[in-house]
């Protein structure tokens, strides 16, 4: 599974570390050490995963996930001395796609690549757009239609809503969603993604499309669901 993968760390011993454990699992690792430099080599290199530090000079790491993310659906895994929940979900909010505080294993960090890139490269290959009742969502394109108007998403509430979508009107418990979704972040809980799932309704319209059932997690509706 060899990629290109960007590097935006402005910590040079943490940016060598990353870059000798992402070449040896055979990717092609390009290093920049700052936030404009990280938009501007996104968008000229095109890589297929971006590992980037939140603290960064120039432009921060939070600004540059939101740039990129309004531009393209490359995979971004956020790194952060910052360790408290709201620093978590400001990031995922933004659209990233994983996230880890330092200090951090490279092992897992690397675990966590294959991962993103596994499910990207699994994306690229399901069918494009999947229809459930008055939802389209367009798994190629990063896009969501509710009644025909187009819904704008982060990563994760996108995430969460492929993974309903999969099979609707199956119940998926909050675990099943966090291991499906936040891959192997084990610092994610599960009010963390009852806030997801809140600002997912609120987006989509209302409780109409994806439904609570107490005690066990959540489901999108197919229309013919009883709880």
């Amino acid at each position: 599974m060899n990629a290109r993968i960007l590097v935006a760390e402005d910590d040079a011993k943490q940016a060598r570390l990353i870059r000798i454990y992402l070449e040896r699992e055979g990717h092609e690792v390009q290093v920049v050490a700052d936030g404009r430099a990280a938009l501007e080599r996104a968008r000229t290199s095109r890589p297929d995963l971006i590992v980037l530090d939140v603290m960064m000079p120039k432009v921060d790491g939070l600004d540059v996930t939101r740039i990129l993310r309004a531009e393209s659906d490359v995979p971004i895994l956020l790194l952060t001395a910052r360790t408290t929940e709201e620093d978590m979900l400001l990031g995922l909010d933004l659209g990233a796609d994983d996230y880890m505080t330092k200090p951090y294993s490279p092992r897992e960090l690397t675990a966590r690549i294959r991962v993103l890139l596994r499910r990207a490269r699994s994306g690229a290959a399901a069918p494009t757009v999947v229809t459930v009742g008055g939802l389209e969502i367009d798994t190629a394109r990063f896009e969501v239609r509710a009644a025909g108007e187009p819904v704008t998403l982060t990563g994760k509430e996108f995430a969460i809503l492929s993974t309903l979508a999969e099979q609707p009107g199956r119940v998926f418990t909050r675990a099943q969603i966090i291991d499906r979704v936040f891959g192997f972040d084990r610092n994610v809980l599960e009010r963390t993604v009852d806030a997801h799932v809140m600002n997912l309704r609120r987006k989509l319209g209302g409780e109409g499309y994806v439904e609570t059932v107490y005690g066990r997690g959540y489901r999108l509706s197919d229309g013919t669901a009883t709880a």
